[in-house]
């Protein structure tokens, strides 16, 4: 396999997985409390990547330098991004959490402005105005003139999330270090402070065994797996667009779970949402192709 081909198939792994996420996560939470699935989840995660670290032979960096990058970085990913967007899921339904969370890619170009001095196009407005019109027709599940959203605190959560992970991937540009060391990193940060708030926190509740395997899912393929194939298909690909588009696959499979796995009806307003979304991410991505080929 060539190089792009084998990129290709990580970027079709990781977008598969990432299918899996919005059923694995109303699952788990029809088990547990978003901190619980929290802890387990990243606690998982954080077992799976720091072997991927020994693996690679990047231990030795890793426990050396870092760690102040990993102070707040750590506390933005994974503590409050999960926080808020497993919040998020607790409160909506997995199409509409799902869906929302999807604007995370125009929170960012539009966050990269007063952040990096970055200008937006014409086209980046456009594109933010036809995936916020999205949003405002998930949030008001079809009734766009209505200002009374069905669970207004579900969608700022949603939204916050984006919010979150936008500014930790801008700020991440600075951070110097490899992609596994970092997030290992980070999650050695995080994982402890989780599990403090879950132990300062109410009473812990019994886990059944169905609640646990869902955390376990969670941690080792959304958090682990999803990310090292991901970043795999990043760094063997020639050209960054090849793959970005491969996104586009995930949130029709994602409704297609929900449906059968949950049992959740894919409300009308999901779907229209869901299509002016994807719209404004596809213009978004339509313009930078032209400069992409003419970089080749």
């Amino acid at each position: 396999m060539t190089g792009d081909r084998r990129a290709i198939v990580f970027g079709l792994g990781a977008v598969g997985l990432w299918s899996t996420v919005a059923t694995a996560f109303k699952v788990a939470l029809s088990h547990m409390s978003p901190l619980t699935l929290m802890c387990i989840a990243s606690l998982v995660s954080w077992a799976v990547i720091g072997a991927l670290v020994v693996y690679r032979g990047e231990a030795r960096p890793a426990l050396r330098s870092g760690w102040r990058t990993a102070a707040w970085a750590g506390l933005m990913n994974p503590v409050a991004y999960y926080l808020v967007l497993f919040a998020a899921y607790d409160r909506l339904p997995g199409q509409e959490a799902m869906a929302l969370n999807y604007t995370w890619a125009l929170t960012l170009a539009f966050l990269a402005v007063p952040i990096l001095g970055q200008r937006l196009t014409r086209m980046d407005v456009l594109a933010g105005l036809i995936a916020y019109s999205g949003v405002w027709v998930i949030a008001t599940r079809g009734q766009v003139l209505d200002v009374n959203f069905a669970d207004p605190l579900g969608v700022a959560l949603a939204l916050v999330s984006t919010l979150i992970w936008a500014l930790y991937w801008l700020l991440n540009t600075r951070d110097h270090r490899p992609p596994l060391v970092a997030q290992w990193q980070n999650f050695s940060v995080g994982v402890p402070i989780l599990w403090l708030l879950l132990w300062w926190g109410p009473e812990i509740a019994p886990l059944s065994m169905a609640g646990l395997a869902a955390g376990v899912y969670v941690g080792l393929f959304e958090m682990g797996i999803a990310f090292v194939l991901w970043q795999l298909a990043m760094h063997g690909v020639s050209r960054t667009a090849k793959i970005s588009n491969l996104i586009f696959l995930s949130p029709p499979i994602s409704l297609m779970l929900l449906f059968v796995v949950v049992g959740e009806p894919v409300l009308p307003s999901t779907l229209v949402g869901l299509v002016l979304i994807l719209g404004g991410l596809g213009l978004q991505q339509w313009q930078k192709a032209p400069a992409a080929a003419g970089a080749q």
